[in-house]
């Protein structure tokens, strides 16, 4: 498999941790969470990569929060970036933000509902950035290939794939766990074990979520095989601004990562074993 070089480890050497808040609710909030979650992924020796929106623009409802704007939101992220010196993702969702992002961002983010679509996932490879394509709850697998080979197109191999879940019935998402094997045949593999456990749309006017199942899905990621981890958090996930239902809370994440590391080891030594 391909390894993706990022500061200072290797994506698809190990797993690596993309953390934080669904969306920028406040610069001193997305301070005051990365400093925490990097002296939690130091302690714990994890790689980590900071990740927040600065605009969710497939909110379910035009009253949903969206963030502060792709202007201030850059200058929060290049903030954040400069005083905890850690690698930043953050998504973006048309070709005219992509150029700004790059700037700042070091994973660019293709959003799972966006992730065919070919003029924004060229235009994002082009910046030279690592793509991280989020597989469409619409989409088989396999057919990534094609999201993956438009990346390419761009002269660009440095690209990773998220497992989100699938659509299943209204409001609801299922893992295919298959999923997950057959990508890492294309590059690296993340598991979104927080979004996975989404019911879009089924709060009505916003989307609801199970945050326990998060952890559950988390651990049967870890016993398949994959090479990084996608956990929304959040200090208060009940008044979170976005996502609150299937976000981690930042008192608990460690534990969350402690056991999927373990469980990654035990997969490996016994993989070796054999």
């Amino acid at each position: 498999m391909k390894r993706i070089g990022l500061k200072d480890f290797f994506i698809g050497s190990g797993l690596f941790f993309i953390l934080g808040p669904c969306v920028i609710e406040s610069e001193e909030t997305t301070l005051s969470t990365l400093e925490e979650l990097k002296r939690i992924t130091s302690s714990l020796k994890v790689p980590f990569v900071f990740k927040s929106s600065y605009d969710k623009a497939n909110r379910t409802s035009v009253s949903s929060f969206r963030g502060p704007g792709i202007k201030e939101g850059l200058r929060i992220l290049r903030k954040a970036k400069e005083a905890f010196d850690v690698p930043i993702l953050t998504d973006v969702h048309c070709v005219d933000e992509v150029e700004a992002a790059a700037e700042v961002a070091d994973i660019i983010q293709i959003p799972a509902f966006l992730c065919r679509q070919t003029d924004l996932i060229v235009a994002a490879a082009r910046t030279g950035r690592i793509i991280n394509i989020k597989k469409g709850q619409f989409m088989a697998a396999q057919d990534m290939l094609n999201s993956v080979k438009k990346a390419q197109s761009a002269g660009n191999d440095n690209i990773t794939l998220t497992e989100r879940g699938s659509s299943f019935g209204y409001n609801n998402l299922v893992v295919d766990f298959r999923s997950i094997s057959v990508m890492r045949g294309f590059c690296p593999v993340v598991f979104d074990a927080t979004h996975s456990v989404q019911s879009p749309g089924g709060m009505g006017t916003c989307s609801g979520g199970d945050r326990a199942m998060a952890r559950v899905l988390a651990r049967a990621a870890a016993a398949v095989g994959v090479d990084g981890f996608f956990f929304e958090v959040h200090p208060d996930p009940d008044k979170a601004l976005c996502d609150g239902p299937n976000s981690i809370a930042l008192k608990d994440i460690a534990s969350v990562i402690s056991e999927v590391v373990e469980i990654d080891r035990a997969v490996k030594k016994e993989g070796e074993a054999v």
